[in-house]
């Protein structure tokens, strides 16, 4: 993404030292959400909605479940037409809907599984799918954008260990929140939150998303062994 669309954001302010145990650099572990504001962005060309998966695989089950029985009941029925007798399956399951009382166990589970199935068919039809392709602005008209989560997790990694005193770190995508956990060796907590915080947040505005995610960040001390 080119400068002229990249705006800085105000970086926390850093919090006087107090006394051990009492909020200061002196504190095992610190953590913030307030040094990134999704809300402020660069204007978008477009409004940029979610990639809908084709689901290739629920629909192939699908179709070849009722394929086969629909051509099993048409050779059936075909062949009474013809003179012959009617399968045995046939016969049988008409015998025991027959025999069978609504109310009965069989008939509940049965029931159960089909709702079940037709629940998550509804489900599939009527969600986006692909929760690990976030949708970019839309700069031109026509033209759709995704990023990975795993490709922007990396790239903002990448961003944080820039960052002075940072020793380790973990950054997890999601689609409505960046969540960083960091190791600092060295400086102040506070000091490499706020630099984390200014650091990820320019990072999460020049990937581009069409909805701008929250950040939370949180730095600890290396365990001692």
């Amino acid at each position: 993404m080119s400068d002229e669309r990249t705006q800085r954001l105000p970086t926390l302010e850093k919090e006087p030292p107090t006394a051990p145990g009492a909020g200061g650099g002196d504190l095992e572990q610190a953590t913030s959400a307030a040094g990134y504001d999704p809300g402020s962005r660069p204007g978008q060309a477009g409004r940029a909605g979610r990639f809908w998966s084709v689901r290739r695989l629920p629909a192939g089950i699908v179709s070849l479940l009722a394929l086969a029985v629909a051509g099993l009941l048409l050779y059936d029925v075909v062949s009474v037409r013809l003179g012959n007798s009617a399968m045995t399956w046939r016969r049988t399951l008409a015998d025991e809907m027959a025999a069978t009382p609504v109310d009965d166990v069989k008939v509940r589970v049965a029931a159960a599984v089909v709702a079940l199935l037709g629940l998550w068919l509804i489900a599939l039809a009527v969600t986006p799918g692909r929760r690990g392709l976030l949708p970019m602005r839309r700069e031109v008209t026509g033209v759709r954008a995704g990023l990975e989560r795993s490709a922007a997790s990396l790239v903002l990694r990448d961003r944080a260990m820039r960052v002075a005193g940072v020793q380790s770190v973990r950054v997890a995508v999601g689609r409505r929140k960046v969540r960083a956990s960091a190791q600092a060796h060295f400086r102040d907590l506070h000091e490499v939150r706020g630099d984390l915080d200014s650091a990820l947040g320019d990072g999460i505005r020049q990937l581009g998303l069409a909805r701008q995610p929250g950040l939370s960040v949180h730095v600890q001390r290396p365990k001692k062994r």
